[in-house]
């Protein structure tokens, strides 16, 4: 099942804490667009910085090859597996560009979809919400009992699977 991770914007002048509505569900996992049409992903996404990377990236590795003379098939094969890395670290880098923008991740939900997923949040969200919190709180006290002591092992143990040597198998 999928994993999303929620995150909060950072609060406005007016807000005291962010709403709800506003918060932003990230699927982990390969992003199909971002493998495809990477740029262009990045752009929808404004992901400015994850695109300048790309774009130094793509291009540098596209001038060593054409300045080492690589066959046309190698340098598909790079492009290929650049295209790649980008639709398996879309979401990586999504979450990058959040943070910076000090952006707060709140926690991971599991959920079939993001609907489902936001469902389960809120769902744990409110009930904690309604949960008074304690002022402090409660240390489980340690309870230690006597080791047990059961001697030295018998000659006729046996640890692990091997028998004892000079016996029949």
């Amino acid at each position: 099942m999928p994993t999303f991770t929620v995150h909060a914007p950072p609060l406005k002048n007016d807000e005291s804490a962010a709403t709800p509505e506003r918060f932003l569900f990230l699927r982990d996992g390969f992003y199909f667009w971002a493998f495809l049409l990477a740029p262009l992903w990045l752009l929808v996404h404004r992901l400015w910085l994850a695109l300048l990377g790309y774009l130094v990236v793509t291009i540098g590795l596209g001038v060593v090859l054409m300045l080492t003379g690589a066959p046309s098939p190698v340098r598909y094969l790079v492009a290929f597996l650049v295209a790649l890395l980008a639709g398996f670290e879309a979401a990586t880098l999504w979450r990058w560009t959040l943070t910076r923008r000090k952006w707060q991740t709140l926690g991971f939900v599991v959920g079939e979809d993001v609907e489902i997923a936001e469902r389960r949040f809120y769902a744990e969200w409110a009930k904690r919400a309604e949960t008074p919190a304690s002022s402090a709180p409660e240390e489980p006290t340690p309870t230690y009992s006597a080791p047990l002591w059961r001697g030295a092992p018998a000659p006729s143990d046996v640890i692990g699977l091997f028998p004892e040597p000079g016996q029949q198998r």
